[in-house]
């Protein structure tokens, strides 16, 4: 098959091309001038208007004038009708849009009601002023006192917002509250306690038998600190309420997990003050306080039988 295609190329090879151009006609040199253009090799190289040969071979009816093209658009443009809108344009109101993120409901009420409408001036309401809440008035030396005499009549102690409380002092209140019987309450919120006074109130968990709630929120307490009262708590079968949250840093995995075990352990507490970060121990400790509010529950419907 091979041999027989070569045989019929052999009969070009003394074709002569002048006399083949000499025999086409004017319309047929055209028709090739223009195949030819197309497989320039340099014709990439030119602009992109001027690759595409003419598509046409009419002479141009008039000169092309861009100012006269853009007269005519514009007015073609002005003079197209705009389709009406769904709902009708009624105007801007007058002093009333955005005004009322400015001013109170009464000076609203009073704009919107009156005829003239919002005056440029507006008188202002007079600003109540918000005072610091008081200082907290515990007595520190006095109440530590009553503390270690066992006052009956004693029976919430509240150092909450006290900054200036020396360490060792605390430290007292913690040895103090071991042997006492009629505090109930002992609240030392934000007073700048930290990872000892975590362990000396750890002790004195171990002792005291009669605390019921104890509030250690927002002070300088960190895990070892918890842990500390963590362990304390698994002894003690009296605290029904403990917080802990709002410490400067947080606990971790490790921490949050054994407060769960110790929850789950501990059935006397029913109220833990602490924002777990956690997932895992978040729903251990949500199903130990469920479950031991339960079991106050039962005892309560028991007795009352």
């Amino acid at each position: 098959m091979a041999l027989s295609f070569k045989k019929d190329l052999e009969k070009y090879k003394e074709i002569d091309e002048d006399e083949i151009l000499n025999k086409l006609s004017e319309e047929e040199l055209k028709q090739l001038e223009s195949a030819l253009e197309e497989l320039d090799p340099e014709n990439a190289l030119l602009p992109a208007g001027l690759r595409q040969k003419d598509q046409t071979v009419k002479t141009a009816t008039g000169p092309f004038n861009r100012d006269n093209l853009l007269q005519y658009l514009e007015k073609e443009a002005l003079e197209y009708k705009d389709r009406e809108d769904v709902v009708p344009f009624t105007g801007e109101k007058k002093a009333i849009l955005g005004v009322h993120t400015l001013v109170t409901s009464t000076q609203t009420y009073d704009g919107t009601t009156s005829k003239e409408s919002y005056n440029n001036v507006i008188k202002g309401e007079k600003v109540k002023p918000v005072f610091d809440e008081p200082p907290n008035p515990t007595n520190v030396e006095e109440t530590l006192q009553r503390i270690k005499s066992n006052d009956p009549s004693l029976t919430e102690v509240n150092l909450n917002n006290i900054k200036n409380i020396p360490i060792p002092t605390l430290k007292d209140f913690a040895k103090a509250m071991e042997k006492n019987t009629n505090v109930k309450k002992f609240s030392l919120a934000a007073t700048r306690s930290n990872d000892p006074i975590a362990v000396a109130f750890g002790d004195m968990l171990r002792e005291n038998k009669g605390l019921r709630s104890l509030n250690l929120e927002s002070n300088f307490i960190t895990g070892a600190g918890v842990q500390a009262l963590v362990e304390a708590l698994r002894d003690n079968d009296t605290l029904s309420e403990i917080k802990i949250d709002n410490q400067r840093q947080q606990l971790g995995t490790t921490v949050e997990m054994e407060i769960a075990k110790m929850l789950e352990t501990n059935s006397s507490i029913v109220k833990f003050g602490y924002h777990f970060a956690h997932q895992g121990p978040r729903a251990r400790a949500e199903a130990a306080i469920t479950k031991n509010n339960d079991l106050v529950r039962r005892r309560r419907l028991e007795r009352d039988a």
